[in-house]
């Protein structure tokens, strides 16, 4: 096992921020968290790998406490913080040696591997360029270049494609993938419900420092929504009226001031049906790792 949690919880001063949570992590799996903002999500990533001390509960990582032995769990650990902090008065090749040797590297080994990871992060021809000249998506490929310079057995990341466009984007999760299958364990938090579904083999689903599920995610979608959704704009019709229309049908339904939706495993004779009783502004499409997120952390936006 690469991580085992059981009843963890952080605590600052009288705000429970992690609250019991129990969660394990296997070898060569990509494990996510996923949740709204304040969840718990970054703070559980930061007691896995030593930023904050946990306040009760059992941890383990890699067969080690964090808080009795941190200097051999981060020996063997690759982070990737959400925010950039690479030396923007190095360039982008010194920014991996000198990295290298917080870990004791010889400087040989660093600067071959060094350029192994740029080569990997299509960065090598910028090796000289310092960092406030590069963009924002090669910047989080040069993060997840420096988390890999130590040749870690896990690598965590927090929002490894935040703000970043779509061919940014895709060309991390395809080096991740790579890693992947390469044997690296991974722990991922992501608010791209895309990237959640895209790159991890189990998620857990997190709210006010608690976890709710965890599953594969197309075992949560089937299990929490079912196959399909059906989306009715209330234009033209009220909550009461689509319950009754729907009545006849084994669907879930969940509304919001703008919308009801309508959760079932085949929905196209309730497509049909209401067709026919002469709703016009219906849509439906498969469900999505999206719907489980908004229904177990609900749809009001949290501050």
């Amino acid at each position: 096992m690469v991580v085992e949690a059981k009843n963890l919880v952080k605590k600052y001063k009288d705000m429970v921020a992690v609250n019991g949570v129990e969660f394990k992590v296997q070898e060569q799996e990509c494990f996510g968290f996923i949740g709204p903002n304040g969840a718990g999500k970054t703070t559980t990533m930061k007691m896995i790998y030593c930023f904050v001390p946990r306040t009760s509960g059992e941890l383990q990582v890699l067969g080690k406490d964090p808080s009795i032995h941190p200097e051999l769990v981060k020996a063997d650990l690759g982070v990737v913080p959400q925010d950039n902090n690479l030396d923007e008065d190095l360039n982008v090749f010194t920014n991996l040696t000198m990295y290298a040797n917080y870990f004791n590297i010889p400087k040989a080994i660093a600067r071959t591997r060094s350029r192994e990871l740029l080569a990997f992060v299509q960065l090598i021809e910028k090796e000289k360029v310092k960092i406030n000249e590069l963009s924002s998506g090669m910047k989080r490929r040069l993060m997840i270049a420096r988390g890999l310079i130590n040749d870690p057995k896990l690598l965590i990341l927090d929002e490894p494609t935040v703000g970043l466009d779509p061919q940014a984007r895709h060309l991390i999760w395809d080096r991740l993938h790579e890693l992947k299958n390469q044997n690296v364990s991974m722990i991922i938090t992501t608010h791209y419900m895309d990237e959640a579904a895209e790159l991890c083999d189990r998620i857990a689903v997190m709210d006010k420092g608690k976890i709710m599920v965890v599953g594969k995610p197309k075992d949560l979608i089937r299990e929490q929504i079912g196959e399909e959704v059906v989306e009715v704009r209330l234009l033209d019709t009220t909550v009461e009226k689509l319950k009754q229309d729907a009545s006849g049908f084994q669907v879930t339904l969940e509304e919001t001031s703008q919308k009801c939706y309508l959760y079932c495993q085949d929905c196209r004779p309730l497509l049909n049906h209401l067709a026919d009783k002469g709703y016009k502004h219906i849509l439906r499409r498969p469900a999505t790792l999206e719907d489980v997120f908004l229904k177990l952390t609900g749809r009001d936006l949290v501050d």
